[in-house]
């Protein structure tokens, strides 16, 4: 057996609750190294009561592969060991290390023997995901180019509607107009809104913050933020603010007091100042990325945590429904502790979603956020669908790596995207191939976790690396791509409207040059099939017959096999039926 591969973790995403009686376990192993892994598990108190269970393979990626037993339990101080074959070969893996079977008296030896324990299972605990989260349906608005609705609040130096998009020039978009717009996304079928910053900011992206009790007086103001969410509640649309508290604006109040005043200004210690008297050039004081524009909070500092999740709790009250939260993983974990019972308080069924562009494990342990923006899925998205640099099956081992990276309320969690704000919006990475585009968005809606498409992705909107991908929104409808919008209009009812889609289990099964994924919940399973090659390619399913839910085809198969033959750049969203 290959040793050095063999690795679990106790509390952590290998072993955790998925509800107070309800125990998941899971144990990394060398790819095709081993035979079997059975579990055995029990209550520690009552060991001579413990059970032997086999653990299922849930894939594999290119070093490893993942097993997986879900256990319910009537008493939760458990402790549990694996039982570990390869061949002839057998050994006992513990948290002492590996034991040869029959080394030592696992009734009664308490030194030679440890197994691995989880003490308790305490309720609070447990990871409590939104209960709406499996079946949202996310849209992405950039407010300052979606649609302008109320002229009258737009800047004095706004451009035309159209016109390219560079760092600093506004158009005019609002918050009204997001209202006004309500009636196309209920026709879209979006019922989930991630609106990027709507604060008082300088800029046209809003995350330099100057005023975090205030609405940005050219996209509203209080009360339209009101109207909108009790416009979308009103059409089962719910809606997630951007919140930024890594760091302000440059002209945030009190961090001109500190320029203003240096030393003697009561908000010296809000932010990560070096020395005095302050300098810009270079900043003495840590900022957002480079430069002195958006200076980074202290909030270590209790007047500054006060501040910030006073404003989360008087935005959470207007009753929306969740933060996306700005360069996350720059903020203490103490401060997001704090941010997650401010808003839970007020809202239990909020969703908290970071930007967490690596490995998020750490802030997803249910004391933090709920998700992440799931780039590390969206890298390899771009890889597999619009670049051709990896093949279906190592995009399958990226997708089993970043599963078993988290636990399963937190994978169901993940806001997965294509594209953002902060990205070239994915039909130009594609090279403007709309087969590849729907390629992915097939993959995105029938994944685990939240699809998010990023406003005008539906119509066939381009754009190149920020700002180009924040072109206003063309509500000439003769210019768009309709077949584009039917397409994505189909991909959301389904996604709304499919139990599998929703709480269905995960097996990846492709094979040669298709990408094929089967989700299953209950009696019903459904395979997504992917053929992203410029060439023609068949695939067998098991199965006597099954319905495409894209195209209301039906499958009949010959001896247990349906064999499929997808054009160049298609899928298929196969729905298994019995025949009996």
């Amino acid at each position: 057996m290959n040793l050095q591969a063999i690795l679990h973790i106790p509390k952590s995403n290998y072993a955790y609750p998925v509800s107070g009686l309800d125990f998941r376990v899971r144990l990394r192993a060398g790819r095709g190294d081993l035979d079997s892994v059975r579990l055995v598990i029990g209550n520690q108190y009552l060991w001579e009561t413990r059970e032997e269970f086999p653990m299922e393979k849930l894939g594999s990626d290119g070093l490893f592969d993942y097993y997986q037993y879900e256990y319910h339990c009537t008493d939760t101080r458990l402790g549990y060991y694996f039982l570990l074959k390869k061949g002839e070969e057998e050994l006992i893996y513990t948290e002492n290390g590996f034991l040869e079977p029959g080394s030592v008296d696992i009734d009664h030896d308490r030194i030679g023997f440890v197994h691995f324990q989880f003490p308790f299972i305490n309720g609070i605990d447990v990871h409590k995901k939104p209960s709406w989260v499996n079946s949202a349906v996310f849209y992405q608005i950039f407010p300052e180019r979606f649609c302008n609705g109320d002229p009258s609040l737009s800047p004095e130096t706004v451009c035309q509607w159209g016109g390219k998009p560079d760092r600093m020039n506004f158009f005019g978009g609002d918050l009204p107009g997001v209202i006004q717009k309500l009636p196309y996304l209920s026709e879209l079928g979006v019922n989930a809104l991630y609106l990027t910053p709507i604060f008082e900011a300088s800029t046209n992206h809003k995350y330099d913050t100057n005023d975090y009790t205030r609405i940005d007086p050219h996209f509203g103001d209080e009360s339209t933020l009101v109207e909108l969410v009790q416009k979308a509640h009103e059409r089962g649309i719910r809606i997630m603010l951007d919140g930024v508290f890594n760091h302000c604006g440059f002209f945030f109040r009190q961090f001109q007091d500190v320029l203003k005043h240096g030393e003697k200004s009561p908000y010296r210690d809000w932010f990560h100042i070096k020395s005095f008297p302050v300098t810009l050039d270079p900043p003495n004081f840590d900022g957002f990325a480079i430069g002195p524009y958006m200076p980074k909070f202290n909030t270590e500092n209790r007047e500054v945590m006060e501040y910030l999740l006073g404003a989360v709790a008087k935005w959470t009250r207007t009753g929306i429904d969740g933060w996306r939260l700005d360069v996350a993983d720059e903020v203490d974990a103490h401060f997001w502790r704090e941010f997650r019972k401010t808003v839970r308080g007020i809202n239990p069924d909020a969703v908290i979603i970071g930007e967490n562009w690596w490995n998020a494990e750490p802030w997803l342990r249910g004391d933090q956020f709920d998700g992440v923006m799931n780039y590390a899925v969206q890298r390899a998205s771009v890889l597999y669908f619009a670049e051709d640099r990896i093949g279906p099956k190592k995009f399958e081992e990226s997708l089993t790596e970043n599963l078993v990276r988290y636990t399963d309320q937190a994978n169901d969690c993940m806001l997965n995207l294509l594209d953002s704000h902060d990205t070239a919006r994915f039909l130009n990475t594609c090279g403007g191939e709309a087969g590849r585009l729907k390629n992915a968005a097939v993959f995105q809606y029938t994944f685990v976790g939240m699809p998010c498409t990023y406003y005008g992705t539906e119509i066939g909107m381009t754009g190149g690396n920020d700002p180009d991908c924040r072109r206003t929104f063309d509500w000439e409808e003769s210019h768009w791509n309709r077949e584009m919008f039917e397409f994505y209009q189909k991909l959301m009812a389904l996604r709304k409207g499919q139990k599998a889609l929703q709480y269905g289990t995960v097996r990846f099964c492709s094979a040669g040059e298709v990408f094929a994924m089967e989700r299953s919940c209950g009696e019903d399973t459904l395979v997504t099939v992917v053929n992203n090659t410029d060439g023609e390619q068949e695939f067998v399913l098991p199965g006597n017959r099954a319905l495409d839910l894209l195209s209301g085809a039906g499958y009949t198969g010959e001896a247990g096999k349906i064999r499929l033959k997808l054009p160049a750049f298609s899928s298929v969203i196969l729905k298994k039926e019995t025949v009996q």
